[in-house]
């Protein structure tokens, strides 16, 4: 049988990175296993859910390389299905009409507070007669529908990371609400546990893999599978990802969405790929630098920790700068380049535009580190202290005469990287200056200090855009 996985978010915030290592996971083992990786859009929150949200989610899982199989579903054209399903329990007595208020069940909250207990509906209209239905329908009354849990039953299932795991019914909080709130003998718009299980049997999913604060909603899943006579997925709970102190990751942290780490600079390739090892940990895999396709060879399930998954910004970098060092020349500029018209720079041609990021790729760890990086071969820097110190020594100044002198004399030459060791070469056997103070020289000149990225490769890239003999100049 076809193994079906989905990714099922709610567009009510940003694609999270929480979300994005689920649908990671998924995706990854639908490849495993030959199968398909499916959407979902749970967007019966009316409220919160939004159109734009629902955009971000999908340009995210693209970004990231996670293209799904079919046509993404939405929760919201099915509802009238959902209600069907409810119905059903209705019929079959699984569910029930319950008219408890909104202030009855806060006084009930309030008692059990009092005594230490925790909060648990007392289903107290679980069997309400079909004259006593009426008498509240007649009295204007709105009611929900609430799905019955024994509980002295127990909800058993194999989890493929945790494996037995075990819910006694008494510890569900009562009776589950299926539906909101409607007059007469309506039935409201359905709720996430019934809508999630109609939904996942109508797609075929085979395979739930989700976070481990979805525990307690698989208990109640799975007496709703069963009291609809629904085949049973194989459930997965992943850990959820931590802070440096062991808390669950939130927005206080300073991580959020998935454009945000766009934003500042990550690969898409590198973010997945740490997501990757953010609580798997594979029996096989030699090197941390994998791309999806070969993470997904060696993925599986039983594999994925139980404990919490710590964020590390140090590790994540250390990645992004590896991507960014094995980048093709032309990839990275062209990736580069809207760093650089954003800032209003031009290269000179596409050629120079990737000799400049073979020159400063290594020194990246992120993308937009390519304008600090850049900067000077669009501007000519100002002399730092520790250059102009340098500058006031007799050599110092003799040096750059003598470089501009020969650049004026052979205005004609093609400067490259050969023949700017030529020039340094031959000035510093003719006239007896040592090589370190002629390169030092040349360094202020073009950065304005003692320190940068590789001089002769730099000195070419300053040739091309016609603008080392003005820097030189500027220190005579």
């Amino acid at each position: 049988m076809e193994k079906r996985l989905r990714l099922a978010p709610s567009p009510t915030g940003l694609f999270h990175i929480g979300t994005a290592r689920t649908a990671l996971f998924n995706w990854l083992y639908s490849k495993k296993v030959g199968g398909k990786f499916l959407i979902r859009i749970e967007d019966t929150d009316f409220i919160r859910s939004k159109s734009e949200y629902t955009n971000n989610i999908l340009e995210g899982l693209n970004w990231l390389g996670l293209q799904w199989d079919e046509e993404p579903l939405k929760q919201s054209d099915r509802i009238s299905i959902h209600k069907k399903y409810i119905n059903k329990l209705l019929e079959s007595g699984a569910a029930y009409r319950c008219f408890t208020t909104e202030d009855e069940i806060s006084k009930l909250r309030e008692e059990q507070k009092k005594k230490g207990l925790p909060p648990k509906h007392d289903n107290r209209h679980r069997n309400l007669s079909k004259e006593k239905i009426e008498t509240f329908i007649s009295q204007g009354k709105t009611s929900v529908i609430r799905f019955k849990i024994d509980e002295k039953i127990d909800i058993k299932w194999v989890d493929q990371i945790r494996g037995e795991i075990k819910w006694q019914g008494k510890d569900l909080g009562g009776d589950l609400v299926l539906s909101r709130r409607a007059m007469g003998y309506e039935i409201g718009d359905p709720l996430y546990n019934l809508a999630v299980v109609v939904d996942d049997n109508y797609m075929n999913i085979t395979h739930v893999v989700r976070g481990e604060d979805h525990i307690s909603n698989t208990a109640k899943q799975i007496l709703i599978y069963e009291a609809l006579d629904f085949k049973i997925p194989a459930f997965s709970h992943t850990p959820l990802i931590l802070n440096s102190e062991g808390k669950k990751l939130s927005k206080r942290d300073c991580v959020t969405s998935i454009d945000e780490f766009r934003d500042m600079g990550y690969l898409p390739e590198a973010l997945a790929n740490y997501m990757a090892f953010l609580g798997w940990s594979p029996k096989s895999a030699e090197n941390e630098i994998l791309s999806l396709d070969e993470i997904s060879k060696i993925f599986d399930l039983s594999d994925i920790n139980k404990a919490g998954a710590k964020f590390s910004w140090e590790k994540l970098n250390w990645i992004n700068s590896q991507y960014i060092k094995n980048l093709e020349p032309v990839k990275l500029s062209e990736i580069i380049w809207k760093y650089w018209e954003n800032m209003g720079w031009e290269p000179p041609s596409q050629e120079w535009a990737n000799k400049l990021a073979i020159l400063i790729r290594d020194s990246m760890t992120l993308l937009k580190d390519s304008i600090d990086q850049s900067k000077p071969f669009f501007l000519i820097p100002t002399i730092q202290k520790e250059g102009q110190d340098f500058l006031e020594t007799p050599e110092s100044k003799l040096s750059l005469k003598l470089i501009l002198n020969y650049l004026i004399e052979q205005n004609s030459i093609k400067l490259n990287k050969e023949k700017a060791k030529e020039i340094i070469n031959e000035i510093s056997k003719k006239h007896n200056i040592k090589k370190g103070i002629l390169m030092k020289s040349l360094r202020v000149a073009f950065f304005g200090s003692l320190s940068g990225p590789d001089l002769i490769q730099s000195w070419e890239l300053f040739a091309e855009s016609k603008t080392d003999r003005t820097r030189i100049e500027r220190c005579l």
